[in-house]
């Protein structure tokens, strides 16, 4: 018997998504499906989302300005299956999500110059990216991601709770700047006239891409989507201090590159799912060369055993009672461990030991992308 994508014990339903609302069902009529995600998002925002904030730097009142994006699109809607990822839903429209004062916070930590020396990156499919200073360098960052109103925003847009995948994920740069060598380097193809960031798939299942520069006069700056129908799909680019929400570890894409002689800012913040009986698919292919192994290694390993001992002690539960009962459910025995078989034998060949990963070097990665026109899942 195949491990299951979701185990999920007799009796245990996720909290607290489920008790908050239904995910956003896929209907045949997209105005159908629009109205449907509002209700269900209106229903989300209204209710307790458990978990308290962190820090009193970010203010929801102050710092939040968010308005619901226009469209969402789904799986089904640029030729993928409903179930190829964790969630019906594949990316939204550019939204209103942070405030002009909370931007400009978040550049001052990004901006600053110890920053920028000892947390850049580049790689072959990217010519700078900043990544590992929060909570360290970024403390306004690390609140405003982790902030429970802004998590509600995000998973409700998504179609499931979600939560930062790890510290050491949140507050990405990309970074492109006139005017600097390293940054005019362009990864895309001639036809779609070069990108930032080159075709890839992103190592966790949810990305939420932030607009951290100003956009007038900016031409281009779009993401690309390579359907299931085999076409290209592109996205119009956010203005400040908006951001779109992207399934990203299940669609091929890539940012594309603005023209216009300004800068572009844009910070990426990955997500999973808040319930640890939901399959993760994350790999670390796409960020294993641009990070510092200790911590990213032992953030992932960290979060994966928080998730298996939370599955474990109510398994342990379900085995006491039954035992109790004198009727012991073999079948969920099995379940269970066929589940933990899988998710941690994925996740040891995630952990490559370090002298095997290669610095910036994404260029296989962005390959594969670019080479498979219409991958199944």
């Amino acid at each position: 018997m195949a491990a299951p994508d979701v185990y999920v014990q007799p009796g245990t339903p996720d909290v607290p998504y489920s008790k908050i609302a239904s995910q956003p069902r896929v209907l045949p009529s997209p105005r159908e499906t629009q109205a449907s995600l509002k209700r269900s998002f209106e229903k989300y925002l209204a209710a307790d989302n458990g978990s308290p904030a962190i820090g009193k730097l970010f203010q929801p009142i102050d710092h939040l300005a968010f308005e619901e994006p226009k469209h969402i699109h789904t799986m089904e809607e640029i030729g993928y299956s409903a179930n190829s990822g964790v969630s019906p839903i594949a990316v939204s429209d550019p939204f209103p999500l942070f405030s002009e004062e909370a931007i400009n916070i978040m550049r001052k930590e990004v901006l600053d110059p110890e920053v920028l020396e000892k947390y850049s990156y580049a790689s072959d499919i990217a010519p700078r990216q900043i990544r590992g200073y929060a909570p360290k360098h970024g403390k306004f960052v690390f609140e405003a991601w982790k902030h429970p109103e802004t998590l509600a925003i995000i998973s409700k847009i998504a179609g499931v709770d979600l939560v930062p995948v790890m510290d050491y994920e949140i507050g990405h740069v990309n970074l492109s700047i006139p005017g600097d060598k390293k940054d005019q380097k362009s990864t895309g193809d001639d036809e779609d006239g070069g990108a930032i960031v080159g075709w890839h798939r992103d190592s966790y299942p949810f990305v939420c891409v932030l607009m951290m520069s100003d956009t007038t006069g900016m031409i281009g700056g779009e993401t690309a989507l390579r359907t299931g129908f085999g076409d290209i799909k592109k996205v119009r680019g956010p203005s400040k201090g908006c951001a779109v929400v992207l399934q990203g570890r299940y669609i091929d894409h890539q940012a594309l590159s603005a023209f216009g002689g300004q800068e572009r800012i844009t910070m990426v913040t990955s997500f999973r799912p808040r319930s640890p009986r939901i399959r993760d698919d994350t790999v670390l292919n796409t960020v294993r060369p641009i990070s510092n192994l200790s911590d990213l290694y032992g953030q992932t390993v960290e979060y994966n055993l928080e998730n298996a001992e939370s599955r474990i002690r109510q398994m342990l539960k379900n085995v006491r009672d039954s035992m109790k009962a004198g009727a012991t459910d073999v079948q969920s025995i099995k379940s269970f461990l066929e589940f933990e078989i899988k998710t941690l034998t994925h996740l040891n060949k995630e952990i490559v030991d370090e002298s095997l990963v290669k610095k910036g070097s994404l260029a296989e990665v962005c390959e594969e992308a670019a080479k498979d026109k219409r991958r199944k899942l």
